[in-house]
């Protein structure tokens, strides 16, 4: 009857950034503006994509879904603590905890292995440029991104499906602002070994296989930028990696503090501001990397609202 009782919880708290009330309109004004400039950053990369011929290319193909990915990611975890200010509250369902969690997984690591196929397109793109269009052929591009699809869901699925097979006791209080897996299993009061294992697997394997997928593509696309004569072809190869690189670097960078800060120090306040990084500001600034430099895209969108005028 016991283990019956700790299974059947109906409900998580949610501690989020303060206590403080004075802070908490601030929160929500940031957050919110954050999570809008997010969604509208990102519908534009998709809507400038989808409008001009002249980016219907691999490369504006991976970018539009890392940008539906993003929309996504963000809107797992921000609108239900947007929600918790507003109603001064801090609860979250049992079944909105799984769900969030499942998400939010599912996300991250969609997002881990598109930015790993982007880097494949841009290794090819420098290190093949004869044979760019028939290996990147629109078969290859879709079949990479249903790949990516299939292995995050299942990741995703098994990931929940363990998680609701853990035991929860009184202590059901998450020292964060979103339902993540690593605090869940620690507030669980039954056996946690084989979810640690699964879940540390999952991180080295989805995580770490497509981050030194990313750095072998990277060393090999340097080696062949400084094997071009020409100083002007140099910068022209390296332009076209400079957002990618610079977006790989912010996501796997917050990601890193996020586990180094949650490893080296006991302070769950600290761990829930850093993790605001990769899961709020990264997916807010990939709309900015991408379009502040890149003309074709800044070109799309001013032609496609010069034609709705």
């Amino acid at each position: 009857v016991k283990a019956e009782n700790e299974t059947r919880i109906s409900e998580f708290l949610l501690l989020g950034f303060s206590e403080k009330q004075e802070l908490q309109p601030f929160l929500f004004g940031l957050f919110l503006s954050m999570h809008l400039v997010t969604v509208l950053g990102n519908l534009l990369i998709i809507l400038a994509t989808i409008s001009d011929s002249h980016l219907h290319t691999p490369m504006y193909f991976f970018l539009s879904n890392l940008s539906f990915v993003d929309i996504c990611f963000a809107s797992t975890t921000v609108p239900k603590m947007l929600v918790n200010i507003q109603t001064q509250s801090k609860v979250i369902t049992y079944a909105g905890c799984i769900t969030q969690m499942c998400f939010f997984v599912l996300f991250i690591v969609l997002d881990s292995l598109l930015l790993t196929v982007m880097a494949y397109d841009r290794f090819v793109a420098i290190c093949h440029p004869l044979h760019y269009t028939v290996i990147m052929n629109p078969q290859l591009c879709g079949l990479l991104i249903l790949m990516s699809w299939i292995t995050s869901v299942l990741n995703s699925m098994l990931q929940s499906l363990m998680t609701l097979q853990l035991s929860f006791c009184a202590d059901l209080e998450i020292p964060h602002f979103f339902c993540e897996l690593n605090e869940m299993i620690h507030l669980a009061c039954s056996d946690t070994f084989v979810n640690n294992m699964v879940m540390y697997f999952a991180a080295v394997l989805l995580d770490g296989g497509p981050l030194i997928g990313i750095l072998y593509s990277y060393c090999r696309i340097v080696s062949s930028i400084r094997a071009i004569s020409s100083s002007q072809g140099k910068y022209k190869a390296f332009s076209t990696c400079a957002s990618h690189l610079l977006v790989v670097s912010i996501f796997y960078g917050t990601g890193l503090g996020v586990y180094l800060s949650s490893t080296m120090t006991q302070n769950s306040h600290s761990t829930t501001v850093t993790s605001v990084m990769y899961t709020v500001v990264t997916p807010m600034l990939n709309p900015f990397i991408y379009s502040l430099r890149n003309k074709d895209i800044k070109g799309a969108l001013t032609q496609f609202f010069r034609g709705k005028q």
